[in-house]
């Protein structure tokens, strides 16, 4: 986890790092198999090389992006969730729960989904 400390430390609002600090970790201790990384100035975890699951914040929420494909897979779950989304990702208002269960959900199938992709994205 120590290769998020300057991104969580740059989170102006203390409710809002605590928050993503919290989601991060939780990550990390579920799958600990995950690499945690740090591109495009935002976090994410990969597996074997390929992109996972990434984060990043505003104003207003946590942005989490699965890809396109763990939306569309995810959409009524996503919306059941009281989230708002697009094809690439979801957002998690600051204020509202986080619903770690279909973090965990959406996070096995890219695991899954993925398990033999050699490239970064899905093609």
């Amino acid at each position: 986890m120590d290769v998020f400390v300057k991104y969580i430390d740059g989170i102006d609002h203390p409710d809002h790092r605590s928050r993503t600090e919290e989601i991060l970790t939780w990550i990390a201790n579920q799958f600990p198999h995950l690499e945690p990384q740090i591109k495009w100035n935002n976090p994410m975890f990969t597996d074997h090389g390929t992109f996972i699951i990434g984060f990043s914040t505003a104003k207003h929420h946590l942005s989490v992006s699965p890809e396109e494909a763990g939306i569309t897979h995810f959409a009524d779950d996503i919306a059941q969730a009281g989230y708002s989304f697009t094809k690439g990702l979801f957002r998690i208002p600051w204020k509202q729960p986080v619903n770690y269960e279909l973090l965990k959900k959406m996070i096995e199938f890219n695991i899954q989904d993925k398990a033999e992709h050699t490239t970064f994205w899905r093609k």
